[in-house]
């Protein structure tokens, strides 16, 4: 079964020979190692080099957490934790909290605000529930997961003691060094390491994705095996026809060129939501630098249709569409006929809710093409772990190529740094003096 299929055909721009050149030559770059960024590629061969071994390793490391807690909390920001609760979503129940009996444990997030009142209510709903915490970070001191465990852990040493403790918190974090990773030795947690040539946004087929992915029930080695797969069809040496990543890439930056600066992330499987959280991260913190870069947006269809949809269908023709479109649900739900017809939706009787949600999705695209929107559709099976590694690799890959193609590096952040010190000085962090007496002067 294909587990990725991209039509290009309403794109509404003829990508050159010298551009797909150009993305295939960027997809070279990138297995050569020497393009900007290049110490942080270990991404590229993470699915082909992750084994058996270290699978049952997360998995059995999984296995005794869901034998000590209901719930499991995820602590991480940005790319250490919106793949995994992009994952998460996608392959739990939507009602799961509505079932009396639980498969999975719940895994819920935290570390990915300040908010007083969100980690409040985490607390209080916690406690009749047995907790467990993953933290993956790789110095331990970024703020918000750090203030995050901090707290987490004041709480389970509290219920637990501190030797029972140990065995319900694990560290994802630097292999040799870094706060997190002394704490984690002194404390003897379980740790997994996360590889220092593996940026944030690009890993979630390493521990900070996979652990927690295992803890709520997700089977892991399905999701690398999608990702294995396309990591072989985009490999080197695969022509422009038949790499799906370097044709996104390609029509991507030809649709920039063109004028096109938004991209808008869209999918008719509200399941799918957080994968375009994801995506966002991916796609802006890669490309957004140098004055540079396409604006990633989202809509959750039909529902945005709505709301969003006047702006796509009428607004300022600066943007363009992907569509990632599910070709077959679990479920089989039909419109019943009504004798009355009073909502005059017999002629649906007896179609699936799926069908009509295609019909939808068609119609949506053929208005917005000729709205003057180009479209591009990503098209999974299904929403099982294979297709959902298979995405994502899909995407990360043609993030790396897309990346060189705009003229970045998509591997660093440079801009993220700077909230950070304004923070640090306003909250009078020792070594910010300075910055602390200038930022309060402009206040």
């Amino acid at each position: 079964m294909e587990l990725i299929k991209l039509d290009t055909r309403k794109c509404g721009v003829e990508v050159s020979e010298a551009l797909k050149r150009e993305a295939i030559e960027a997809n070279e770059l990138l297995h050569a190692g020497k393009g900007a960024g290049n110490d942080f590629l270990g991404w590229i061969t993470l699915p082909s080099d992750i084994t058996p071994e270290h699978l049952a390793e997360v998995n059995a490391c999984a296995a005794r957490l869901r034998e000590k807690a209901e719930v499991i909390i995820c602590i991480g920001i940005g790319g250490s934790y919106l793949g995994a609760k992009a994952v998460i979503d996608a392959m739990t129940d939507s009602f799961e909290l509505l079932h009396k009996e639980h498969k999975n444990p719940i895994v819920l997030f935290a570390g990915q605000n300040i908010s007083e009142d969100y980690l409040g209510e985490m607390l209080a709903a916690l406690k009749d529930y047995s907790i467990a915490t993953i933290v993956a970070s790789k110095s331990g001191t970024t703020t918000e997961p750090a203030i995050a465990f901090r707290i987490i852990k004041e709480e389970i040493e509290r219920r637990y003691g501190k030797e029972d403790a140990k065995n319900r918190i694990v560290a994802v974090t630097d292999k040799a060094r870094g706060a997190l990773k002394t704490l984690a030795t002194n404390e003897g947690y379980t740790t997994f390491v996360i590889p220092d040539n593996v940026g944030g946004r690009f890993s979630v087929l390493s521990p900070v994705g996979l652990l927690p992915l295992a803890a709520g029930g997700v089977d892991i080695t399905a999701l690398v095996e999608g990702a294995r797969a396309v990591e072989q069809a985009t490999r080197p040496g695969v022509a422009y026809e038949d790499n799906i990543s370097a044709q996104y890439a390609a029509v991507r930056n030809a649709l920039y060129r063109d004028g096109k600066k938004i991209e808008i992330l869209g999918s008719y499987e509200p399941k799918l939501v957080n994968i375009n959280e994801w995506w966002k991260q991916l796609y802006g913190e890669s490309e957004g630098k140098d004055g540079k870069g396409i604006y990633p947006a989202s809509v959750t269809l039909t529902a945005d249709l709505h709301s969003m949809g006047q702006y796509i269908q009428d607004g300022e023709r600066t943007l363009f569409e992907t569509i990632i479109s599910v070709a077959a649900p679990k479920y089989d739900v039909r419109v019943g006929a009504d004798a009355d017809n009073l909502d005059g939706l017999n002629y649906l009787a007896g179609k699936r809710l799926h069908e009509i949600n295609k019909m939808a999705e068609l119609g949506v695209q053929i208005a917005h093409v000729d709205g003057g929107v180009p479209n591009l559709r990503v098209e999974i099976p299904t929403i099982d772990e294979r297709a959902l590694g298979a995405l994502i690799y899909f995407f990360e890959k043609a993030c790396g190529i897309s990346g060189y193609m705009l003229g970045v590096n998509p591997f660093n952040q440079p801009g993220v740094e700077d909230y950070k010190r304004n923070m640090f000085a306003l909250l009078e962090k020792p070594g910010y003096e300075e910055q602390t007496k200038a930022i309060k002067a402009r206040l």
